[in-house]
């Protein structure tokens, strides 16, 4: 199972997965542009984090400038299909946010509690 980075003009990911963990690193803007690659994407690092037995994707957000609703809503469905995987396969997801950028805190506060189990959030 492999993910594919996204690599646009307005944003870039980039993934790295070791034995216990997936990191993902998001940096610039995620906009309607770029929204079914990032649904897509996401589609992809959940069926992989399950493949690979994973406990833990961390997802960096701290170069990421801006997300709109749209694109956000895919990180709601990953949840949301997280929540839907069998216990014994399910992962944590710790997002690592910047506290200056006080959207990231907003949006990431409603999205754990979605999933207040399986979110743990992270300022830096």
């Amino acid at each position: 199972m492999s993910i594919q980075d996204i690599h646009t003009a307005d944003l870039v990911t980039e993934t790295h997965v070791h034995k216990s963990s997936i990191d993902v690193k998001l940096v610039g803007t995620a906009e309607s542009s770029s929204m079914e690659q990032l649904g897509n994407y996401l589609s992809q690092l959940h069926e992989t984090a399950i493949a690979s037995k994973v406990r833990e994707v961390v997802v960096d957000l701290r170069g990421l400038e801006f997300m709109n609703s749209s694109c956000f809503k895919k990180f709601v469905t990953w949840m949301s299909n997280l929540q839907d995987t069998p216990t014994d396969s399910q992962y944590n997801v710790r997002f690592v946010s910047d506290e200056r950028k006080h959207w990231q805190s907003r949006s990431l506060g409603a999205l754990a509690c979605f999933a207040v189990d399986l979110i743990r959030l992270e300022n830096a």
